[in-house]
């Protein structure tokens, strides 16, 4: 089930001599779209998280590209909840074309983390809940 979608446009810099989208620059998109969720779910922002929300790291991303995107395309990148485990969950990603077609597929594992304790840290129940969308 689809929790969040978020849009963006590709841009030119994005583009490698081939004029398709690098593969890494996939990994930026996915980021983007993770903390504009986050914005929604916890109050995220260019400062972090809120002082009640401990850190988020990423511990794991995979990326299956599907077809190119090309500058000027606008990209939909659709998140569902994959898993919730106590100290970590996984989200997996569509990302779409314009015209509805599949761009790349991805899957990404985020751990909370206290970084001032230097380690992983469990998910609240009011942070589980948030996730799901409840």
């Amino acid at each position: 089930m689809i929790i969040y979608r978020h849009q963006l446009d590709v841009r030119f810099r994005d583009c490698d001599p081939l004029g398709h989208v690098n593969n890494a620059v996939y990994l930026t998109y996915l980021e983007q779209a993770r903390f504009a969720h986050w914005r929604d779910v916890w109050g995220f922002d260019v400062e972090g998280l809120p002082e009640n929300v401990p850190g988020v790291i990423l511990a794991r991303a995979e990326i299956d590209y599907r077809r190119p995107a090309r500058y000027g395309d606008r990209l939909e990148i659709r998140i569902s909840l994959d898993r919730i485990g106590r100290t970590s969950f996984s989200y997996t990603y569509e990302v779409v074309d314009q015209k509805g077609a599949t761009v790349a597929e991805a899957k990404t594992v985020q751990v909370m983390y206290d970084y001032a304790a230097g380690q992983p840290v469990p998910l609240s129940n009011e942070m589980k809940a948030r996730l799901q969308g409840e």
